[in-house]
């Protein structure tokens, strides 16, 4: 099988796993080539997502290293998925980053997706207008078609949201992010708006941190955390201002998942954070 160039997310991480899976049952990588009939160069192409792996190689590679979670093996098979899949995303490679991608891609996979954010809104739940502001606002400024672009782009991420198979979502938001005027009064009052009647939805839940709740676990971080359909997958996605991170080690994902639990405790209930988004959009 001819070695892959450019993996996506997906298949980096059906990869690592694929090594993580190796390492767990103690064996070599000269081991591993043994035991599936290849050659070292073989497994490294396959642990570093260079080389693609069907449902049936993944099942047989668990078989080998003796796997006992049928779940995870499950799950990783159909990660490897049909070899030349495209996806909505794929229409902007080329044009945006990759991290723009990889994101549409974790969130699209996710069964169940959890945000915090301190001083920008969930750009699953931006309006246009807003989106477009904070795009005008990046350094060094962009283009009006690249701003464009990544509006366009962050409108369609949207749609795991909605229809009949939408992905549950629970979204921390700091109020400090819902008195931040992007795109000025009536921007930012139609913003507010669509954050309340999304909180309606029965897939979204909206829990705010108040200013009287004072300091609070994980200030000024911005965390997705999708999750997978078993734990060992769940990701992490990080937004900074050098691009995308993504975190898949076993404990940053628990120390991540802490901490959610623990901003969560932090938020007012779904209702009286529902309330306070209305009634700062009557103050504009």
């Amino acid at each position: 099988m001819a070695p892959r160039n450019a993996p996506t997310n997906r298949k980096r991480r059906l990869a690592a796993e694929m090594r993580r899976m190796r390492e767990q049952a103690d064996i070599s990588i000269q081991g591993a080539a043994a035991l599936l009939g290849s050659d070292r160069t073989m497994i490294s192409n396959i642990e570093a997502g260079r080389t693609g792996l069907s449902e049936e190689r993944v099942r047989q590679i668990a078989c080998h290293y003796r796997c006992p979670d049928p779940a995870l093996v499950d799950a990783l098979a159909v990660m490897a998925g049909p070899r030349r899949a495209i996806h909505w995303w794929d229409e902007y490679r080329g044009k945006l980053p990759e991290g723009h991608l990889e994101v549409s891609e974790v969130e699209y996979f996710a069964t169940r997706i959890r945000t915090a954010q301190t001083i920008h809104l969930p750009g699953l739940l931006q309006t246009e207008d807003h989106a477009r502001a904070i795009f005008e606002y990046t350094v060094p400024k962009l283009r009006r078609l690249d701003v464009e672009l990544r509006v366009e782009h962050r409108l369609r991420r949207q749609d795991i949201l909605s229809g009949q198979n939408s992905t549950p979502y629970v979204g921390i938001i700091h109020e400090a992010a819902l008195r931040l005027e992007f795109g000025g009064r009536d921007v930012a009052r139609a913003q507010l708006e669509c954050l309340a009647d999304a909180a309606d939805r029965d897939n979204v839940t909206l829990l705010v941190i108040p200013f009287s709740a004072g300091a609070f676990h994980g200030a000024g971080q911005s965390i997705l955390y999708a999750e997978g359909p078993v734990p060992q997958l769940d990701t992490v996605h990080l937004d900074t201002a050098m691009g995308a991170h993504f975190v898949d080690a076993p404990t940053p994902l628990a120390n991540y998942r802490s901490l959610l639990d623990l901003m969560e405790q932090s938020a007012l209930s779904p209702d009286e954070s529902q309330k306070l988004i209305r009634s700062i959009a009557r103050e504009l």
